[in-house]
């Protein structure tokens, strides 16, 4: 069967052999296992500690989180009662429907809805529809959110983000092309200088040292490169995207994160974190990224 339902999870099978794996705790993409034109045979592109929590106690270390509505710590006055990356990351989603089953690629809906472990801290109508799609080389993840208040109150005001963990050594991949394009760089010691955009001068970008750097209006489209292989991630609706890996001086600092694990890994993560989006009562916004295995 292409599409496999669990207790807690859905598996999707392409008839070429790739296959992905979505955890319903977080809507979290756990594998995406895929071949390339050049390399047919599948591979992992993801990483997922060994360390991580699957039970829905935490947030999933690996894979792709989706965030949603805040990025980092809330800086919103209406998400003030939520924690780092918002709930969306740590809410069970709702398997909604099959979207695709046929020789071009499998495809899946989750739903995320208000319920009381969510209205409690965060007051606001939202309808969040995922949709996860596995062709022969890619992956496609479209995040759609809907503000459903019923009238012209104030806008939805949100930050959204896909958490990509790709599979590479960090000591060796190159994200391109971010040369000249604006950036802010978290590991400053200070807020001001964490506030002070940079220009970003290198034609290929490197993790090794600790980086968590957020690139504004980024272009859209990325290649992840290393000796592992080639990752292409295309995105719109998200205009900005952020590059981040821990490195030893702050790996070895995250509980859940399996010794060396930040060798393993580069995370390029397409979103809208620069400012807020805006939706009135009825609209919808969708951010997109489209995952190719390019080697």
């Amino acid at each position: 069967m292409p599409i496999e339902q669990l207790a807690d999870r859905v598996l999707l099978k392409h008839p070429k052999g790739a296959s992905a794996e979505i955890l319903l705790y977080g809507a979290t993409v756990l594998s995406w296992k895929s071949g390339s034109a050049a390399n047919p045979e599948p591979t992992e592109r993801l990483f997922v500690s060994s360390k991580a929590a699957l039970d829905g106690s935490k947030p999933v270390r690996g894979g792709i989180p989706v965030v949603f509505p805040c990025f980092g710590a809330p800086t919103h006055p209406e998400h003030s009662k939520l924690g780092q990356h918002g709930f969306a990351r740590s809410e069970v989603w709702i398997f909604d429907s099959i979207v695709l089953d046929n020789e071009a690629g499998v495809s899946v809906r989750l739903t995320l809805e208000p319920k009381a472990s969510i209205t409690e801290k965060y007051e606001r109508p939202f309808h969040l529809a995922y949709v996860v799609t596995l062709a022969e080389h890619q992956l496609s993840t479209d995040l759609h959110v809907e503000n459903t208040a019923l009238s012209t109150t104030s806008p939805l005001e949100f930050q959204a983000l896909l958490h990509n963990y790709i599979r590479a050594s960090s000591d060796q991949v190159l994200v391109t092309p971010l040369q000249g394009v604006s950036y802010y760089d978290k590991t400053e010691a200070t807020d001001e200088l964490r506030n002070c955009p940079k220009v970003e001068q290198r034609t290929y970008v490197d993790v090794k040292r600790f980086t968590d750097f957020v690139y504004e209006n980024a272009p859209g489209t990325y290649q992840i490169s290393s000796p592992a292989g080639q990752v292409e991630i295309k995105a719109k609706g998200f205009k900005d995207v952020v590059v981040w890996n821990p490195q030893a001086e702050t790996g070895v600092k995250i509980a859940d994160m399996e010794e060396g694990g930040w060798e393993r890994y580069v995370c390029v993560e397409p979103g809208y974190v620069r400012g807020f989006a805006q939706l009135n009562a009825g609209e919808t916004w969708i951010g997109q990224q489209v995952l190719t295995a390019k080697l």
